[in-house]
């Protein structure tokens, strides 16, 4: 999912600035089930911004309010001074989210892939789209991917190409929803490495959803935490090696014991 840019040529991104994020006092529900309530935070120009938390804790919810898919219950997402949701954020904004499972079209080429959308967006003459197509295959290494089809590619080589195709926008905003998920520890670490990197080349401001602790202590330069709907703790990475709440710590660190596993700790009346 990417925003259209007003102008039909976007600007090269060293000139195009990063944007900052504003979340106040959000919240979402759907009908009776609150996912989260009252969470606030920002996010400044070109930072990484990592929102970690336990599965089922609303992370990727509020990722899709930051994106504009989803309107919220009650407060506000501001990017760059406008609602996220709004047609001036839309028109004015380039934001880019890539996908968890990288929802890549089976039917088309990666290459096909990446130009879909400067095609319908008439982002250029076709050679112009050609050459921010293969720079962004190139940046990730995957020049020779080009005419290969998603299918004929490993689950790490589809979090690139879901990258790549975000970066053809050259976006202000770049949002990742769980980028290494299902990946090995050298492709998470890779996944890392892109993400940090492309900060320098393109100034982005990002904004990664995560369960990854090493992705979180190594490239944020801060880091969020949802708890039960609440954001609990916001701050350096640093803060997590001895985290003062204890329920950040069982998460970071969960302590494992046979003799007494958490899915029998079922309560029941006598």
């Amino acid at each position: 999912m990417a925003s259209p840019a007003s102008q039909p040529n976007p600007l090269p991104a060293a000139e195009s600035p990063a944007v900052g994020v504003s979340v106040e006092a959000l919240s979402k529900s759907y009908g009776k089930l609150d996912v989260f309530k009252d969470v606030t935070f920002a996010v400044e120009p070109g930072e990484i911004f990592v929102l970690m938390g336990p599965s089922g804790s609303g992370k990727s919810v509020l990722l899709r309010q930051v994106a504009g898919l989803e309107t919220p219950t009650s407060g506000r997402v501001m990017i760059d001074g406008h609602d996220a949701g709004s047609a001036e954020t839309r028109e004015h904004v380039r934001r880019a989210l890539v996908f968890q499972a990288g929802a890549l079209f089976n039917s088309l080429s990666v290459y096909d892939n990446l130009a879909l959308y400067p095609r319908e967006h008439q982002m250029g003459t076709e050679d112009q789209i050609r050459e921010k197509v293969m720079r962004a295959l190139e940046i990730l290494s995957l020049g020779k991917t080009a005419e290969t089809f998603p299918s004929q590619l490993s689950g790490g080589m589809k979090k690139r190409v879901a990258i790549a195709r975000a970066l053809v926008m050259e976006p202000q905003l770049l949002l990742y929803d769980e980028p290494t998920s299902e990946l090995d520890p050298v492709m998470s670490a890779t996944i890392d490495e892109i993400i940090g990197s492309l900060r320098k080349e393109y100034h982005v401001t990002s904004v990664v959803v995560s369960h990854d602790c090493d992705l979180a202590l190594s490239i944020a330069d801060r880091v969020g935490f949802l708890m039960d709907g609440r954001l609990v703790h916001v701050g350096k990475p640093a803060d997590l090696r001895e985290p003062a709440d204890p329920r950040i710590a069982e998460f970071l660190n969960p302590k494992i014991d046979v003799g007494n596993p958490r899915f029998k700790k079922i309560h029941t009346e006598t």
